[in-house]
């Protein structure tokens, strides 16, 4: 680990679920840091000491700082002294730190805040302390947010917490889509949810009526790619996340078309497209419905994934005698390059949002993995080994991937459970019922 100064920072904004935040102004001295790049091994240990009502917060404060401490050590990167343990916790937002205090009970980051609610507009302060050098660079930071969206304030204040003690981009204050399952498992109903990343606030998109799987989220997070067995044949669907207003992506209704996803800059979706028993990867601008097959031949080729500046693809296909994970241009010119090569079955990849990793699913015998290497292959790491695991989607900030694990037996239920890139820290996301197909989108605004 590193230890120099942390950062603190004061800063107010003001957001909805699509106001942007302003800028931030920032001192950068060499923050406290936590090397993450291979694994922690031993959390960091931080206190949050208890938060302050500022002025009609009463209500709310404590469970703004659950939120807060449940995100930082959510991550498996940090553990918090316990509050009987705090030996001098301020009286107020703005009174002195007693560093010793601290230093005694081994914090070696603390975290103070507090909660006012005025008309509608909750606000949320904090400051982050270095314990080791007895100092609080600026004057801390700032959120303000509708009363109802005051988990949101929280996950911010998580955020730039997080963000300052490890160095990478923040992902807490971010949605997920899924599909819910009811029912019995050989008569599963389903529908499109979407929800917190921790699986709070739960809505639904679409209803139970109509079989629905692979949602997928454009990259600015404001529209919807699902494929809909509402006709009894598959096809694909779009939606408006604000509005919830559907519309069907014209494709030939003599092809079964499934799997979509946006490119980056949204100007193209790409799907899977069969016809004849043969599968191949298709191109359409969604302005006109214009389409073209830009992967094709006599092989089944799907789970199209683009890499994050829009240049490369990654799919599976069986081209080599067994499912394996391919890239080639995204324009599809070129010759696919296979880059698996591990023992077993890979499908499902899923490119990182920061472009360093591919995540995938892998079938060996009868166990399955999600795994991540790097885009040209090398360096594999097996992250998970269940009865089922499928299905991997990224966190805005490429540190941790989402999937489905299905458990054993005729009454086995999907589940979703998120694991960090190292593999140490594996978690289920806490949400009622079973659920499956999860799709990350990027940090809200």
């Amino acid at each position: 680990m590193c230890r120099p100064l942390l950062i603190a920072l004061f800063a107010a904004a003001t957001f909805g679920v699509a106001a942007p935040l302003p800028a931030l102004a920032q001192e950068d001295t060499g923050p406290l840091r936590i090397e993450i790049t291979e694994g922690v091994v031993e959390p960091m240990p931080i206190a949050v000491a208890p938060f302050f009502d500022a002025g009609g917060g009463a209500g709310m404060v404590a469970r703004v700082q659950q939120v807060l401490t449940d995100d930082l050590t959510g991550t498996g990167l940090f553990r918090t002294i316990a509050d009987q343990a705090q030996i001098a916790p301020p009286d107020s937002f703005d009174a002195p730190i007693a560093y010793e205090d601290w230093r005694a009970v081994n914090a070696e980051a603390l975290v103070t805040g507090a909660v006012s609610v005025a008309g509608d507009v909750v606000t949320v302060r904090f400051r982050l302390y270095d314990v080791f050098s007895g100092q609080a660079l600026g004057d801390g930071m700032q959120f303000d947010a509708p009363v109802d969206g005051w988990r949101r304030a929280a996950h911010k204040a998580a955020d730039q917490v997080y963000s300052r003690l490890t160095g990478e981009a923040p992902y807490f204050d971010s949605r997920v889509v899924f599909v819910n399952e009811t029912g019995p498992k050989d008569a599963r109903l389903k529908r499109i949810g979407i929800m917190d990343f921790d699986g709070a606030n739960q809505m639904w998109l679409t209803d139970d009526t109509t079989l629905v799987l692979s949602p997928k989220l454009s990259r600015d997070g404001k529209r919807l790619l699902y494929t809909s067995y509402e006709t009894g044949f598959p096809r694909l669907m779009a939606m408006d996340i604000e509005t919830m207003a559907e519309v069907e992506v014209p494709t030939d209704p003599q092809t079964m078309t499934f799997g979509p996803r946006f490119s980056p800059d949204g100007r193209w979706i790409i799907f899977s497209r069969e016809q004849g028993g043969n599968t191949d990867i298709w191109q359409m601008d969604p302005s006109s419905g214009a389409a073209r097959p830009l992967i094709e031949g006599p092989f089944i080729d799907t789970a199209p994934s683009y890499s994050p500046d829009g240049t490369r693809i990654v799919f599976e296909s069986d081209r080599s005698g067994s499912p394996q994970l391919y890239v080639v241009s995204a324009d599809g010119t070129g010759e696919p390059l296979r880059i698996s090569f591990g023992q077993g079955r890979y499908g499902a990849p899923a490119w990182s949002p920061i472009g360093d990793l591919i995540a995938f699913t892998r079938q060996d015998g009868d166990r399955f993995h999600i795994g991540v290497f790097r885009p040209d292959g090398s360096e594999e790491k097996t992250l998970t080994e269940s009865f089922l695991d499928e299905g991997p989607t990224w966190a805005p900030n490429g540190r941790v991937v989402m999937f489905t694990r299905q458990t054993p037996g005729g009454d086995g239920v999907a589940r979703l459970h998120s694991v960090d890139v190292t593999g140490r820290n594996m978690r289920p996301v806490t949400i009622e019922g079973a659920a499956s197909d999860p799709d990350w989108g990027p940090l809200l605004p």
